[in-house]
């Protein structure tokens, strides 16, 4: 004689769920934009090593002349170069907003004169190399100077090819309003504004302070 099935009670019902619950969408960032913060924390550490060797160079070995007489920066030019990559900030802003708000030619010109901001940005640090009079054989401040700037113009060079690979695809319209649609566009930006920020405080510390 089969005996008869006992349905379960409400109370105990089999929960096949493990672990806590998932987060709801609001209260969690975007994992590709976590990563870009976790790199960007990263290279906020390997700036700050490099402008620890600045100041103890400045201050501990040759606290009297910086630069050494002889050796004069060209600070109106690295001025302008500032105010051409703190533009780029602006429009790289401009092209996300439009696309937030499905606007494809907005996006697709703040990407563009983004890049031809940064462009201009790297030819411009790129000729004062070749006339600025010194190498980076030319004692500590040689050293360090470039070592900074350099750096800095890897990163440039860097979120340029970033911001290359977004404007490929918004010309060929890949970007959409939702969050999950313009992740390839957000994600350079985020880098982009820290390299214009690092670069004001390099401008400050190695040309003006």
């Amino acid at each position: 004689m089969e005996s008869a099935s006992i349905p379960a009670s409400p109370g105990h019902v089999e929960d096949h769920h493990h672990g806590p619950p998932a987060a709801h969408q609001s209260s969690r960032i975007d994992p590709t934009v976590l990563g870009i913060l976790l790199f960007i924390l990263s290279e906020v550490m390997l700036f700050g090593a490099f402008f620890a060797a600045y100041f103890f160079l400045r201050v501990v070995v040759d606290p009297v002349a910086w630069p050494p007489e002889g050796i004069p920066l060209p600070v109106l030019i690295a001025g302008i170069n500032t105010a051409v990559l703190v533009s780029s900030s602006f429009t790289i802003h401009y092209a996300l907003e439009a696309i937030k708000h499905g606007n494809h030619k907005g996006l697709k010109l703040g990407l563009t004169l983004t890049w031809l901001l940064g462009a201009t940005f790297l030819f411009i640090q790129i000729n004062e190399y070749i006339h600025i009079g010194f190498t980076p054989r030319d004692g500590a401040f040689g050293s360090i100077f470039f070592s900074l700037t350099g750096l800095h113009g890897a990163h440039v060079f860097v979120g340029l090819l970033l911001i290359t690979f977004a404007t490929i695809r918004a010309y060929r319209g890949h970007f959409g309003p939702e969050q999950k649609d313009h992740l390839g566009v957000e994600v350079p930006s985020i880098y982009w504004h820290f390299v214009d920020i690092m670069w004001i405080i390099v401008f400050l510390a190695v040309y003006i302070v």
